[in-house]
């Protein structure tokens, strides 16, 4: 690695510079052949999460139906147009992050949330299962103040169904949504493109409760 790799997250002044032009990318998606970067169809809606290694976080959503089509980037950090190498090290501050495309006459934004909540372990911190860095914390991005209700109210609901038995607080970050990086191409879609390829997330076995009265 040409940087070392930091437990904190980065300062303006300690970011890497990054880079002026986006990454090179698959420009359709290698399950659904739909593309990234839109156009999407009228009325369609968008989220962004992580929960860790983001190969397996997207086989989560682009297998739910009324997903349009979705894809692995960066987010939450500082440096511009980051390389997977540099978001490794630790010293961008971004998270890997899945962006979801969805239909909300399909699946509702409450349903995401649940699948978020239920596959991956939002106590844990800097961290997802054996992979640690700041780059595995769990996060919610928000397009919009209905989608930062649901969020907060589902995360209120399952914060005290974990509580009721014995895990910790949720450490996931939930904040409006920031520039959305587009990872390099060979990570999209990744573990179609590689079935027997890595998949670190995992859920707590609590579920969630959705149907939380929030309209997103």
């Amino acid at each position: 690695m040409l940087y070392s790799k930091s437990a904190d997250l980065p300062t303006a002044e300690t970011a890497l510079p990054g880079r002026g032009q986006p990454l090179t990318t698959d420009e359709v998606h290698f399950v659904s052949g739909r593309p990234l970067k839109g156009p999407h169809p009228e009325g369609f809606r968008s989220a962004v999460f992580g929960m860790g290694c983001f190969w397996g976080v997207e086989r989560v959503f682009w297998q739910l139906p009324g997903v349009w089509v979705t894809s692995v980037g960066y987010a939450g950090g500082i440096t511009p147009n980051p390389t997977y190498e540099e978001v490794c090290t630790g010293r961008t501050g971004h998270t890997e992050a899945v962006e979801v495309i969805f239909n909300p006459e399909e699946i509702s934004y409450d349903d995401l949330l649940k699948a978020f909540w239920e596959n991956h372990d939002p106590t844990q911190g800097m961290r997802q299962g054996g992979d640690t860095g700041t780059q595995y914390r769990s996060a919610i991005y928000y397009a919009d103040e209905a989608q930062k209700a649901a969020a907060e109210a589902s995360r209120d609901a399952y914060g005290a169904a974990l509580k009721r038995v014995g895990m910790g607080p949720i450490t996931t970050e939930i904040g409006p949504r920031p520039t959305y990086y587009f990872a390099e191409g060979y990570h999209q879609g990744y573990l179609a493109k590689n079935p027997a390829g890595y998949c670190g997330i995992g859920g707590t076995g609590v579920a969630c409760p959705v149907g939380i009265g929030v309209d997103a």
